[in-house]
């Protein structure tokens, strides 16, 4: 009768060991550059999870690993509004924000590290560089 249990433990432990192995957190690594104007509050990310219902998942969690040379990162709470997004024709769902501000004097590259964790394990590895540059500079249409 012990053996059959020991045999039950044992049996248990690797099903659960298998299903953690199936599940173990992935890493992806984006690079992505956006256009800023000195001083000026840039939006750099928005964060949220939305379920396959069009409900709001549990936020990620978001840490700067490395911060930008010479502006600041600022994250704040915001509703998300989208509509015609993936199967939801309408919804609405708390979202993080991020913005990058630089100093009035500062024209140049300026680059940071955002680390963001979503439940489940997920993890993105976000390489920004926002190119700030004068009024003049910008993209014509």
């Amino acid at each position: 009768m012990r053996v059959i249990y020991q045999a039950i433990a044992i049996a248990l432990l690797m099903g659960s060991v298998g299903t953690a192995a199936a599940q173990a957190p992935t890493e992806t690594t984006v690079e992505r550059s956006v256009k800023a104007l000195p001083a000026k509050d840039t939006q750099i990310g928005i964060f949220l999870n939305v379920l396959p219902d069009c409900t709001s998942g549990p936020l990620p969690t978001i840490r700067l690993v490395s911060p930008p040379a010479a502006g600041k990162v600022v994250v704040k709470s915001a509703k998300a509004k989208a509509t015609n997004y993936k199967a939801c024709l309408a919804l609405e769902v708390p979202a993080y924000v991020a913005f990058y501000k630089s100093p009035p004097e500062f024209l140049g590259d300026d680059t940071l590290t955002i680390e963001v964790k979503y439940a489940g394990g997920r993890t993105e590895i976000q390489k920004i560089t926002v190119k700030v540059s004068g009024p003049g500079a910008q993209q014509r249409i």
